[in-house]
């Protein structure tokens, strides 16, 4: 699709580790010797900033609504221009984050899929995935960043619903890899990563991975 970069997304329950990968993926991408752009959703934009602001506030369609409208601005001004000159964008949290947290949050399947259609799909989709016990752990441990993360009752529904998710993407033709991070360091799982991605060889200088915290969806 956007030849000639790579479009890789990585998501996965909140307290997996996302942020800490990308940022071990990026790295181990540079020093393969490719362009890479991390980046995350919300995005850095306003937009992506109101988002990040008001989830916790507001619910439902409405917080789906804002966050597929962040989307779409987030590949017309950020994701799309870099890989149209041939750079990895790398992505914490994308597609697969929504068809999970907005149905944690009540809202259809169809309705996610419809407010959805039209954006860019990912090369590659990675799911992190871990028990439910281990997640509880670094929840705790971490604290929560958001109100999806506050009930510790939903990590196993949330577990649940990635696994629907890979259904869903692999029926929109999306490649996708599941990576058990429960006995797994960030460094390894990036490694897994770059190995199952098997990106093609960079053409452009590479560029600095931007900042990506753990965000809210």
């Amino acid at each position: 699709m956007n030849a000639p970069g790579f479009f890789l997304a990585v998501d996965g329950p909140g307290g997996i580790g996302k942020s800490t990968t990308v940022a071990a993926l990026a790295q181990q991408l540079q020093q393969a010797g490719h362009a890479v752009h991390a980046t995350t959703e919300p995005s850095s934009s306003p937009l992506g900033q109101v988002t990040r602001r008001l989830a916790n506030d507001v619910r439902g369609p409405a917080l789906a609504l804002l966050v597929a409208a962040d989307r779409n601005h987030h590949l017309a001004t950020e994701i799309r221009p870099r890989l149209a000159t041939g750079q990895t964008v790398v992505c914490d949290r994308y597609l697969p984050s929504s068809l999970v947290l907005q149905r944690l949050d009540g809202v259809p399947l169809d309705f996610i899929r419809a407010i959805n259609a039209g954006i860019d799909l990912p090369d590659l989709a990675v799911i992190l995935t871990a028990s439910a016990d281990t997640i509880a752990r670094r929840l705790v441990t971490r604290g929560s960043h958001h109100r999806f993360e506050d009930d510790l009752g939903n990590v196993q529904r949330e577990l649940d619903l990635y696994e629907q998710a890979v259904l869903v993407l692999e029926s929109m033709q999306v490649r996708v890899v599941s990576i058990d991070v429960d006995s797994v360091t960030p460094e390894g799982a990036a490694a897994a990563i770059l190995h199952a991605a098997d990106i093609p060889s960079a053409t452009v200088p590479p560029t600095a991975p931007s900042p990506n915290p753990d965000n809210p969806p």
